[in-house]
């Protein structure tokens, strides 16, 4: 048994709350339960409760036995020194307070009801991947989508707090955060924070005047990546070599810290130079590009935007010096939906609630055009009955699994809620 769930039991009252006595052997009658603060000091602030024949305001503690008062050793910290009833499971030992009178204690599994347990103990009984995995195709329709659009918010509130940090930092210079986080998401979960790195070394009005020329970009990005410090053969790197020897010199930059770039484990198509490349194109393609990124509504004008592919000499190469039979490498299409679920989604939401609009449901649109994401989680949702049409299914499954399912927060999570009842 966890504590959330004897925390659930007291917030909703699911237990016989008549003819309660402490066991001290008082009368206990709960006329506010109190507010559950899920933070640090006592779990339910501010309750009510007549013990006896007084009445008490203050706060109540909750642990799976009463020893557990001393385990995690609120005897010694004054927030707690306020509490009025202890809740238990099971009563083990007398708890004191610091006046040296005893805690009043409530011991739970008294008036439980027996299927209430039953019913946990089913839910929290070990599966092969997670607690409710037989029971999700059972669950209620409305619950599940109601769920589902809860937790694809909390995603995106999540993804939104990096976003905003950097604009805290930027002064709300949007198109250098925008190129930041673009930077990150091209380079993928290997070569991600490197770009990210390489981004944040450079002004982005730096980035803007030398957007103009291919070469420029091309050569400012490549050499904050530390990718044109070898000596070439050929002459396109030779000459990035110079552009950027000039550009560093002009601007005077300090030296990039940018981690070395990862190119094994990588299909080609995705080693790091073409993708510096690709964001190189897109820069040099679009001026303002994030007032770009929020004025297209359509699915249709969003991935236009990313149709870009990459200059002349990467169409033969993927690394300097090494020539490949020639291919556009332009970013495909699974490419840029990536890059509109974990970038563009996220910047829309946090500029609209930066500017007072509410967007909410054309996110929603807008993600339930693109495919589901291919992965491990959503693969095993799928094999549990769960599946996934869209993007926003996926998205949403993702925040499941990874915030709840995976921290076994089933009390939290409306398909625990739900599957208690029954």
């Amino acid at each position: 048994m966890k504590e959330d769930f004897l925390h659930h039991v007291w917030q909703f009252k699911k237990f016989k709350v008549q003819d309660l006595k402490t066991v001290q052997g008082e009368p206990l009658q709960i006329i506010s339960a109190g507010q559950y603060l899920q933070q640090s000091g006592p779990d339910f602030f501010n309750a009510q409760l007549r013990i006896g024949n007084q009445t008490w305001a203050g706060n109540v503690e909750i642990h799976i036995k009463s020893s557990d008062w001393y385990l995690h050793s609120h005897e010694r910290d004054a927030a707690y020194d306020n509490v009025i009833l202890h809740v238990v499971w099971e009563h083990d030992t007398e708890v004191m307070r610091a006046d040296n009178t005893e805690i009043p204690v409530l011991e739970l599994k008294h008036y439980t009801d027996e299927n209430l347990l039953n019913s946990y103990n089913a839910l929290a009984s070990q599966k092969t991947w997670i607690y409710c995995e037989k029971e999700l195709e059972h669950l209620n329709a409305f619950v599940k989508e109601n769920w589902k659009e809860r937790l694809f918010f909390e995603r995106l509130e999540r993804k939104a707090q990096p976003i905003l940090q950097l604009a805290k930092e930027t002064g709300s210079d949007w198109e250098a955060v925008l190129f930041c986080f673009l930077a990150k998401n091209f380079g993928l979960n290997t070569n991600g924070m490197a770009f990210l790195d390489i981004a944040k070394s450079v002004p982005f009005a730096i980035v803007r005047k030398e957007s103009f020329e291919i070469e420029n970009i091309e050569a400012l990005l490549l050499g904050r990546a530390g990718l044109l410090e070898d000596d070439y053969e050929e002459t396109y790197p030779k000459e990035l070599k110079q552009h950027y020897a000039y550009i560093k010199t002009k601007y005077r930059l300090e030296p990039s810290h940018a981690a070395p770039l990862e190119f094994f484990r990588h299909r080609p198509d995705n080693f790091p130079t073409i993708r510096l490349a690709q964001l190189s194109q897109l820069y040099h393609t679009h001026q303002n590009f994030f007032s770009k990124v929020i004025a297209n509504d359509s699915l249709e004008e969003i991935r236009s935007l990313f149709s870009v592919k990459v200059s002349a000499y990467w169409e033969t190469h993927y690394r300097f010096d090494k020539e490949s039979p020639k291919k556009r490498k332009a970013l495909t299409q699974s490419f840029i939906d990536l890059l509109i679920i974990n970038t563009v989604v996220p910047f829309r939401f946090v500029y609209a609630k930066a500017t007072g609009n509410e967007i909410s449901e054309s996110l929603i649109q807008l993600l339930q055009q693109l495919p589901p994401e291919k992965n491990s989680i959503i693969d095993k949702f799928s094999f549990f009955k769960l599946p996934s049409v869209s993007a926003y299914d996926t998205q949403s499954l993702l925040q499941l699994k990874n915030e709840y399912c995976a921290n076994k927060r089933c009390m939290h999570c409306a398909f625990g809620l739900e599957l208690l009842k029954k």
